[in-house]
């Protein structure tokens, strides 16, 4: 029960840090450039078959991620979602806030980076799965590949 409750105030924390824009560890400029990179980033793609914007953000993704809008905007107004996913910085919020919420060590290692939230964009929260049993996954691999930042 003590875990439980310790592991939701952490959550919060970390969203909270998000919100008020207090750095997510090891989500950084050249990861979230990579995370970018490693989606598609193609800063003119509008929505196509329910995914929006360079980091191709689902409605289901950004509700996840707190409904971050643009500045002025309300979550509330039909349109929020598309712009904020179609606009790279508010894009960034999206991805920034999700990762805030549920980053984890994907893949075993002791360290929750860059690679791991990259697993998350592939598979979401249950993401222990390695990205190699799958075309696409071993394709995000190989992009993932050509940004190495380390």
């Amino acid at each position: 029960m003590v875990v439980k409750m310790l592991s939701t105030i952490i959550l919060y924390c970390l969203f909270v840090k998000v919100v008020t824009g207090i750095h997510v560890s090891n989500l950084n400029d050249s990861c979230l450039r990579c995370l970018c990179h490693v989606a598609g980033c193609d800063i003119s793609h509008g929505c196509t078959d329910g995914y929006c914007g360079p980091f191709y953000i689902s409605r289901v993704y950004w509700v996840d991620a707190g409904k971050p809008t643009l500045p002025d905007d309300t979550p509330e107004r039909k349109e929020a979602y598309e712009d904020c996913a179609r606009d790279y910085n508010c894009s960034l919020k999206i991805v920034e806030s999700y990762m805030a919420i549920f980053g984890k060590d994907c893949n075993g290692d002791g360290v929750t980076d860059c690679f791991d939230y990259m697993m998350i964009n592939h598979y979401g929260s249950a993401c222990s799965t390695p990205l190699y049993t799958s075309p696409l996954g071993r394709r995000r691999l190989q992009l993932y590949q050509q940004c190495r930042f380390y």
